[in-house]
């Protein structure tokens, strides 16, 4: 699958610009993260898969909102088998809805456990964009979102033991794992439209 045809699928089915962002979010962390993580035979097709994971992991959310956490994936999913996607994508995706939707499976391997990571810190990151007074990714810092982090109150519905998951499962340390993803969605500000 390439990334021209995940976009064409996301944009299809995700009208919300914000939703939408997010996915652009989680695609640009992907990326950053497989750089990370893959120290091996790192290449270009290999990078995109990791990015196309994070662009259409909610690609079905619009369609499931109202039963998420029973749906959840489940019409990207077999998008996805229609498309002839890589397996790897397939399971990554699957698998990021652990712990949310109904039956969906325990992320195995590096992709999966990314993605599952990820997700709910680029809402965070964004988060703290916004009460920045320019509300802007470039006046965030690690230290500004590690505040917030122990701020319980602030983003309450971003699952902070979820994120945590990436010292365990990535044997990345949260600061690190932070400070890629900042990164990450710093580089591309202008189609996060902050």
């Amino acid at each position: 699958m390439t990334r021209e045809k995940a976009l064409k699928l996301l944009h299809e089915n995700m009208k919300n610009v914000n939703l939408r962002r997010h996915c652009y979010a989680a695609e640009a962390v992907m990326r950053a993260l497989y750089e990370r993580l893959e120290d091996g035979d790192r290449n270009e097709k290999d990078k995109e898969r990791w990015g196309i994971a994070g662009l259409l992991h909610d690609a079905d959310y619009e369609l499931t909102k109202e039963t998420a956490k029973k749906d959840h994936t489940k019409h990207v999913l077999k998008w996805l088998k229609e498309l002839d996607a890589e397996t790897d994508i397939y399971d990554a995706i699957a698998a990021h809805a652990f712990n949310y939707v109904e039956g969906a499976p325990e992320p195995k391997g590096n992709m999966s456990w990314a993605l599952y990571c990820c997700d709910e810190l680029t809402g965070l990151i964004v988060a703290v964009a916004l009460v920045k007074p320019d509300k802007m990714l470039a006046s965030v810092t690690l230290e500004s979102v590690m505040k917030k982090w122990k701020s319980s109150s602030f983003a309450a519905g971003v699952n902070r033991k979820q994120i945590e998951e990436c010292e365990n499962r990535l044997d990345i340390p949260l600061r690190e794992f932070v400070g890629i993803s900042i990164k990450a969605m710093q580089a591309i500000h202008e189609d996060l439209g902050l």
